[in-house]
């Protein structure tokens, strides 16, 4: 069926000239282009909000959904087997949901390379699409394996399109230290939200020119969610969220709670090393540059890219005069298994993890980060 356009003005605050809107009435969303809306960011960033709100708004999210608790009160907005899916690829490549080490991404690229993982995920994908064209995918482990679920959307006919969320680091770490059982200290978490952040940010680069990316900040959903998800929409093209109905408005003002801003703290409260509060802050500030009109610029991919090639040095340098700690705690950990054997030897030099990577990948890794992990191995090529 081919669309009319009329000037008819969307539920939503729009700045758009009304003759650019489609008129609901015209298609059907039976019509509308399959599309899958990935939610992505560090968890406790309003990930659940984002994706709470869309399937208000009319997306869908494959059933059956994590259930929600205590800790989020209004559901999580995740589907159960994709979750089940990332835990068990998690497990496989050893890495954990709130990794801070930039080699994590390799474990987890080599993953993603798999056809076997391909073809389940979009064979995943495929089985919803019976219910809605336009699918919602979160988790807060969801950025580790963007480059899997791009594929897979791509072979159902999809346009993979990104949404991920911003939320002060600070806000971030006083939530999950609230909510989630971690005995791994701020420091900790604000390296693996840097970790999360940039290499998130590089991941769905390539979509800018391709089905879209956004980012919103938490507090701006907060603030008013309906024109922030306005323009999400039309950046991405979601036609549930561009053609909402009036039920729907009122059903997202209720779901909306200005109150869940429960955390106050700033960067200065998590008493970080200095080098890694340097960074923290500056990255938050170069993030908050996407999520402003016309703000996802090559200057600032550019800025990115040296923030994160700077996490890798500093992390680099602390896993280097850290190594006495590791042995440390190795020997505790067999000391205290029964029957264990003795101290531990001191552990080799890591294999470069780059080597085994296929060529297709390893050319996608960023110049200044392959010399950075060759550089701590020690090796010059």
């Amino acid at each position: 069926m081919t669309a009319r356009y009329c000037p008819i003005v969307s539920p939503f605050v729009s700045d758009r000239p009304a003759e650019s809107v489609v008129d609901p009435a015209a298609i059907e969303p039976t019509d509308y282009p399959r599309k899958v809306l990935f939610v992505a960011g560090a968890g406790r960033s309003g990930t659940s909000t984002m994706a709470g709100l869309m399937q208000i708004l009319g997306l869908h999210v494959p059933q059956p959904e994590v259930v929600a608790d205590e800790s989020n009160p209004k559901g999580f907005g995740e589907p159960a087997w994709a979750v089940a899916h990332h835990d068990r690829l998690l497990r496989e490549a050893l890495v954990q949901v709130s990794d801070a080490r930039p080699d994590a991404w390799f474990e987890t690229g080599r993953v993603c390379t798999r056809e076997q993982e391909r073809i389940r995920t979009a064979e995943w994908l495929e089985g919803h699409f019976a219910e809605n064209s336009e699918l919602i995918v979160k988790d807060p482990r969801l950025s580790w394996f963007l480059s899997l679920w791009r594929v897979a959307a791509i072979r159902t006919g999809a346009t993979p399109v990104f949404a991920t969320m911003l939320r002060p680091p600070a806000e971030v770490v006083g939530s999950k230290q609230k909510y989630y059982s971690n005995r791994l200290g701020s420091a900790h978490l604000a390296a693996s939200w840097l970790n999360m952040l940039l290499h998130t940010e590089r991941g769905t680069r390539e979509s800018v020119a391709d089905g879209g990316r956004a980012f919103v900040r938490y507090g701006d959903l907060l603030d008013d969610w309906t024109r922030t998800c306005m323009l999400v929409g039309e950046t991405l093209g979601l036609q549930h969220v561009l053609h909402a109905k009036s039920e729907a408005i009122r059903d997202g003002h209720r779901f909306v709670d200005p109150g869940l801003r429960r955390m106050t703290q700033s960067l200065d409260d998590l008493n970080l090393p200095p080098r890694l509060h340097e960074l923290t802050a500056e990255t938050w500030t170069e993030l908050n540059k996407l999520a402003d009109p016309g703000g996802d610029t090559p200057e600032v991919h550019q800025t990115l890219d040296q923030l994160r090639e700077a996490y890798v040095e500093l992390y680099e340098e602390a896993e280097a005069i850290s190594r006495s700690s590791m042995v440390a705690a190795e020997q505790r950990t067999r000391k205290a298994v029964k029957g264990g054997p003795g101290p531990a030897p001191a552990p080799a030099a890591p294999e470069f993890v780059a080597d085994k990577l296929p060529h297709g990948l390893r050319k996608a890794i960023p110049p200044s980060v392959r010399r950075g992990l060759r550089k701590a191995v020690g090796r010059s090529r």
